[in-house]
């Protein structure tokens, strides 16, 4: 009976359930159908952009979001110049550019799935239109699977509008930036 709650555990750390998103930065163990254990990393759009800790925004009353088109680059910015926190992102193509101005947080939900461009995505928090604009994790399909290979497009622009993060930034953004939170995008 040891074995499948290794399986199930890495399973969990893997979906960022039941350990916390912290688990996404580390390997974890499975037990695979002939009952040997192997060992399974992590792809780095699933873990957080950087290696420290995300920032305590309780501490940065004035944080805000900064998100750079030039660069694909998101910034949790403590004031004008002084960065807390720097997560790769991709915005919008060309022909469906990403909005820049000044917008703040609305709403925020944990999947979504538009048929139409056969794309969803998990962890969105909208700046824009209540839901058009977003932030989110890569693209996942129908089935609620990652896009591996739209994964590999972060640094570059590639979304339709949206911008794109990998997996644990997406879930922070979601569970920790307020409502109202300011965003300005260049």
């Amino acid at each position: 009976m040891h074995k499948p709650k290794i399986f199930i555990a890495g399973l969990l750390a893997i979906l960022g359930l039941g350990v916390g998103i912290t688990a996404l930065a580390t390997p974890t163990w499975t037990a695979t159908a002939s009952a040997k254990t192997t060992k399974t990393t992590t792809p780095s759009w699933k873990q957080p952009s950087e290696a420290k800790a995300y920032p305590n925004l309780k501490k940065h009353k004035q944080a805000f979001i900064k998100v750079s088109i030039a660069k694909q680059r998101v910034y949790i910015m403590a004031s004008r110049k002084k960065v807390l926190y720097t997560m790769i992102c991709s915005t919008g193509k060309k022909s469906s550019p990403t909005p820049t101005g000044t917008f703040h947080i609305q709403n925020r939900g944990t999947h979504f799935y538009n048929a139409s461009s056969k794309e969803g995505a998990n962890y969105w928090t909208s700046f824009k239109y209540w839901g058009t604009y977003l932030f989110h994790s890569v693209p996942v399909n129908a089935h609620g699977k990652y896009i591996a290979s739209e994964a590999k497009k972060l640094g570059k622009r590639a979304s339709h509008g949206c911008v794109r993060l990998r997996v644990a930034d997406a879930h922070w953004i979601y569970s920790h930036v307020p409502y109202k939170m300011k965003v300005v995008i260049h």
